[in-house]
């Protein structure tokens, strides 16, 4: 999979696709080997529990809305124009909590097998299931505590 030229319309995904991921709907806009970026509508009291990405660097840029996003010990709040950087190998979480919805961009580096989990996991509710299967694609999350 390389790069096209070409445009990805706001209101589209790449091929029409779009999933349903922890309540959040996952909207991707790039995919090749080298990177993968995807739009996310976060609704408030939505989450991403801790994981790794032991592969990939991740990094959010929020377009509006509020997130408190956990890497390792530290808890850092982004807004409008912030980006968060999550290199790997470091636990990180997710977490809306500020009453309203938050629109972001995600990103990694290297693409790996995130594009084919998110596929497998649309529309998933089962926790041990999410796990499970996203170990299957080099995303580790950790145990409830």
């Amino acid at each position: 999979m390389s790069e096209t030229v070409g445009i990805t319309r706001a209101d589209e995904g790449i091929n029409g696709v779009s999933w349903t991921v922890v309540g959040q709907t996952y909207t991707p806009k790039l995919h090749t080997e080298n990177a993968m970026i995807w739009h996310a509508h976060i609704p408030s009291g939505t989450f991403v529990p801790p994981h790794i990405h032991p592969t990939q660097d991740e990094w959010i840029c929020v377009m509006d809305g509020q997130l408190e996003v956990e890497c390792g010990d530290d808890v850092h709040k982004a807004g409008p124009g912030d980006t968060v950087r999550m290199p790997m190998g470091i636990v990180h979480a997710i977490y809306n909590r500020s009453g309203a919805v938050a629109n972001v961009v995600f990103g990694v580096a290297p693409s790996r097998k995130l594009y084919a989990l998110f596929g497998e996991l649309d529309g998933l509710t089962d926790p041990e299931e999410l796990a499970r299967i996203s170990a299957l694609h080099e995303v580790d999350f950790l145990p409830p505590a």
